[in-house]
């Protein structure tokens, strides 16, 4: 997508910028070239454009449509000695430079394509750039500013995606470095353990980060989660009620709260800490669903118009499917087999739409 917009770029030039310099000769080949162009014929008009090129050494015209055609032809390795000899004789060329660090880009080049790109003001290509070169915290800049204007550019998503991910694991080496005994340091560590399902060891290192700084917002959360992963749910619940002491309007919090006291079936405290995280953040799907276990069974009308929320919501998703199978036995509850029956049918549609390996 990134160089086919730069191909773009090419093609809007006007077109009497191919016959307004040169010699007659120069100028028959230019528009044979661009004749052969049109028509597909790129081994034409790459023949065409080279001998234009060799007519006349002093303009950049021939040798910007040298390289464009080749680009066309997906050969960027040949687009580049004319590309660069183009900016030689062109330096402040936006199209020059722009197909220039396009092809230094799409060979690896990725340092030598930058500086070009940066003529060319073109945010997406030198933010890829930029994150092959390992500058992470310049790619995420442009790729943010270039993924602005053009939101549904996958390319420009899955890049900006790997550069977060690369600035933040950058960002997470460099404090395990230089503050290893920090709070913070022990939180790195404990989140890499956490991630390697090592429970024990991320445990200890939370600990110790809460026992350097008990008032560092988060550290009670995370390690309430590491408690929820081994089902360890009275632990869960005690670090998750200290965090929501600390941030009562943090949705999540309040959340896993709920869910904890679900877990250890604290029904009626699950249901109220539930619909505190739905008031601070509404129409959260996961949130509803569990609100909706949660007064199953003490007040079934209002499960059954959470779970309708969820339904409304979600639609076609697994967590949809689960909700009508809880409504199904919400509603056998309430004597109302007709709506269960119903219920267990649309549990049954979904799971098998769900479960179909090419979904």
């Amino acid at each position: 997508m990134i160089i086919r917009a730069a191909l773009l770029v090419y093609f809007l030039l006007p077109a009497q910028i191919a016959t307004s310099q040169g010699p007659p000769d120069a100028t028959k080949l230019l528009q044979s070239a661009t004749d052969a162009e049109t028509r597909g014929d790129l081994e034409q008009a790459i023949a065409d454009f080279r001998k234009a090129a060799e007519l006349t050494p002093s303009s950049s015209i021939a040798l910007l449509k040298l390289g464009a055609a080749c680009m066309r032809k997906h050969d960027y390795a040949a687009a580049i000695p004319p590309l660069k000899r183009a900016a030689e004789l062109s330096p402040d060329s936006l199209p020059v430079n722009q197909l220039l660090g396009y092809a230094l880009l799409s060979q690896g080049y990725a340092m030598e394509a930058i500086p070009h790109l940066e003529i060319a003001h073109d945010s997406g290509a030198l933010g890829i750039a930029q994150f092959q070169a390992d500058l992470y915290e310049e790619a995420v800049v442009n790729l943010k500013n270039a993924l602005a204007k053009s939101p549904a550019d996958t390319d420009l998503i899955y890049y900006l995606a790997k550069a977060a991910a690369a600035l933040s694991s950058e960002s997470s080496e460099r404090l395990l470095v230089k503050f290893p005994q920090t709070a913070r340091g022990h939180q790195v560590r404990g989140q890499s353990y956490y991630s390697a399902k090592m429970f024990s060891e991320a445990e200890k290192e939370f600990e110790t980060a809460i026992a350097l700084r008990s008032d560092l917002p988060g550290l009670h959360l995370e390690l309430g989660e590491i408690y929820a992963a081994s089902s360890q749910w009275t632990q869960a619940e005690g670090q998750f009620r200290s965090e929501a002491k600390m941030q009562p309007g943090n949705a999540e919090v309040a959340y896993r709260l709920g869910e904890a006291l679900l877990q250890a079936g604290k029904m009626k405290e699950a249901a109220e800490e539930l619909r505190r995280s739905d008031s601070l953040r509404p129409d959260m799907p996961e949130t509803l669903y569990a609100l909706g276990r949660a007064l199953a069974v003490s007040n079934p009308n209002a499960a059954e118009q959470v779970l309708d929320r969820v339904i409304a919501i979600e639609t076609r998703s697994p967590l949809a499917a689960q909700a009508y199978l809880l409504l199904a036995s919400t509603h056998r509850r309430q004597g109302k087999s007709d709506l269960a029956a119903r219920d267990i049918e649309e549990y049954k549609r979904i799971h098998n739409i769900t479960s179909r390996p090419e979904q």
